[in-house]
C-alpha cells in the first residue's frame, strides 16, 4: 500500500534515536522523549494561499531528507505494519543539513 499526502501535509518516517542508559538502568520506552526527526517519505501538493506569499512545499522539502518536527505535531498511521508519522507543514520547523 502506498500513501500519498494531501494538501500541503507530509509523511515522515520517524528517525529512532539509540536506547538511552543511565549508569546500569534502562530508560523505559514508556519514560523516554518523543523524537523529533523524521525522514521525509512522501509530500503532498502544493497549495497557493492568497493571504501569504511562500514558497512552495515541493521547494522547500524533498522526498529523502532529514527533518526536525514539532513535538507534539502530527498524527501517527501505521501503513502494512510500520509506523509513520504525517504532519502539516507548519509542522516542519527545518531541514536538517549534513
Amino acid at each position: 500500500m502506498k500513501v500519498r499526502p494531501i494538501d500541503e501535509r507530509v509523511l515522515l518516517k520517524v528517525v529512532e534515536v539509540g536506547e538511552k542508559k543511565v549508569g546500569e538502568i534502562i530508560i523505559p520506552d514508556t519514560a523516554k522523549e518523543r523524537p523529533q526527526i523524521g525522514e521525509v517519505v512522501a509530500l503532498g501538493d502544493d497549495v497557493k494561499s492568497k493571504d501569504v506569499e511562500r514558497k512552495p512545499l515541493s521547494q522547500i522539502v524533498k522526498v529523502g531528507d532529514e527533518v526536525l518536527f514539532a513535538k507534539y505535531g502530527g498524527t501517527e498511521v501505521t501503513v502494512e505494519g510500520e509506523e509513520f508519522l504525517l504532519v502539516n507543514r507548519s509542522d516542519i520547523l527545518g531541514v536538517i543539513e549534513k
